[in-house]
């Protein structure tokens, strides 16, 4: 994947705002598709692509799916998250000086993650209630135009791909107190009808341990 170069720093004399929307103008004329940056470790598996939203079941995923383009110098949001970590957010890569966070939009929660797609590069949404299609439409218009990635933490009418954790297991200290340093998970990527992705991944420092690999027999069962 080719590496994005980094934007120019905000000026600290003008409005955030104003250098904001004219982010916004320059997203509107990438063509949706476009690749997103997406951690090493998570790029085969699940390749971000700017208009499509992604569903996760985990905290630990929507960082990972935010932590690649906010290290290659985009700015991203969180919605909906009011235990958003910033420790570990911090340790996945994310820029915390380039990150918008929402921890309770609620009954406005759609307007808000509108606003947000407007002006950042990734958003994760956590809803606060059953989405509906014309909800979730809303949002897939405002994400084709401005060229920017949705995840979502919970159910979704439809996304380009769901990842979830089947099995997770922390190493840390043998015996006694101390602090858990690396999570493994086992991963399943589903896009449609097609054959689910299965890989063994560790983070922080997201990195594939196990090939990606395709399940055939549910696919065939």
């Amino acid at each position: 994947m080719p590496v994005r170069p980094a934007p120019t720093p905000l000026d600290p004399a003008r409005s955030v705002v104003d250098q904001l929307r004219e982010r916004v103008a320059a997203m509107e004329r990438k063509p949706a598709r476009a690749e997103v940056a997406t951690l090493p470790g998570l790029a085969e598996l699940v390749p971000l692509h700017a208009g499509a939203t992604y569903g996760v079941d985990s905290a630990g995923l929507a960082l990972a799916l935010a932590a690649g383009a906010s290290q290659a110098g985009e700015w991203v949001g969180f919605a909906g998250c009011p235990d958003f970590g910033a420790e570990a957010a911090s340790e996945l890569g994310v820029e915390l000086s380039r990150t918008v966070l929402v921890p309770d939009p609620g009954e406005h929660w759609l307007e808000v993650t509108a606003a947000l797609v407007d002006v950042l590069r990734v958003v994760v949404l956590r809803p606060p209630a059953t989405v509906d299609a014309r909800a979730a439409g809303i949002l897939d218009s405002r994400l084709r135009t401005r060229a920017a990635v949705l995840v979502v933490w919970g159910d979704w009418p439809r996304v380009e791909a769901r990842v979830s954790i089947e099995e997770s297991r922390w190493t840390g200290p043998v015996a006694g107190g101390g602090r858990l340093h690396e999570r493994h998970a086992r991963v399943v990527v589903r896009r449609g009808a097609r054959p689910p992705q299965r890989a063994e991944l560790t983070w922080p420092g997201v990195r594939v341990v196990t090939p990606v690999l395709a399940d055939l027999r549910e696919a065939s069962g």
